[in-house]
Parts: C-alpha cells; structure tokens; sequence
C-alpha cells in the first residue's frame, strides 16, 4: 500500500468526487499506472479553478484507489483521459499553511509549494496520516 498527494484545482476535485475518479497529468495514464489498488490518495488544491479562480492552498479530498488499472473515458471527441476509480470518503477542507512544519517531503520550507508542481507524487504514511488527520479522517477509515 502506497501514499500519494495529487495537484488538483478545487472544482476538478469536486467533478471527481461527484464521478468517483481521479485524473492525473492532463489526462495522461503516465503516473495513473503506478497507483495500485488500495493505494490512498490526498488531493491538494492550490487555486479554486484550473485556469484562474483564488488561491486556495488546501487539501480538498481524500479517498482510495479500488479499480486496478486506468481506464479511458471520452470528454470530447478529441481528449480522451486516462482516470483510477476512488472511493472518497467524508472529509474537511485542511488548509496547508497549519502543516507545512510537519510534513516531512516538504524540505524547503520557504518555498514549500514547490513539491506540488510535480502534481501527482508518493508521500510517506506519516505525512499522509498527517494529512487525513488534518482533515478529520482516520488513515483506518476502512
């Protein structure tokens, strides 16, 4: 079982939830591949919306991978992405700015967004409980 932190605008997250899936890289199955079933999965949302929207800077969602491969869904007839079926599980919003200190694959704790411009990327347990806690999630809520 693996710990993964995927870069997501707040309204994409939200489509996601609504959906059970997640998407990563624009769409591409790249990164998708290496999630496994039963992997958990934290979403941090900088910014409200994908292209513009406010600054956020939260973790907006939590859940875990239950399928075990990617799958591809059509949106339009020319961009078809690659998503991982989620199950999500209740949660609150968890503003990064109370755990920036704490997390340990934040190393720079200056320039500490700088981790999340990878978008989606393994993290330890630790930071992950970290995290889930934050969000008034139990890392056993299965």
């Amino acid at each position: 079982m693996k710990y993964w932190v995927n870069t997501v605008s707040k309204n994409h997250v939200l489509k996601g939830i609504e959906g059970g899936f997640t998407q990563a890289d624009h769409g591409k199955n790249t990164r998708l591949k290496t999630l496994g079933k039963g992997d958990y999965l934290v979403f941090y949302s900088p910014r409200t919306e994908y292209k513009g929207g406010v600054p956020l800077q939260a973790f907006t969602g939590i859940g875990q991978i239950i399928d075990e491969a990617p799958y591809q869904v059509e949106m339009e007839p020319c961009f078809h992405p690659w998503r991982r079926k989620l199950k999500f599980v209740e949660h609150n919003e968890a503003p990064i700015r109370k755990l920036i200190e704490d997390l340990g694959f934040i190393k720079d704790k200056k320039h500490w967004g700088y981790p999340f411009r990878r978008g989606l990327f393994e993290v330890n347990q630790s930071d992950f409980s970290l995290i889930a806690n934050a969000m008034g999630v139990q890392i056993d809520w299965l």
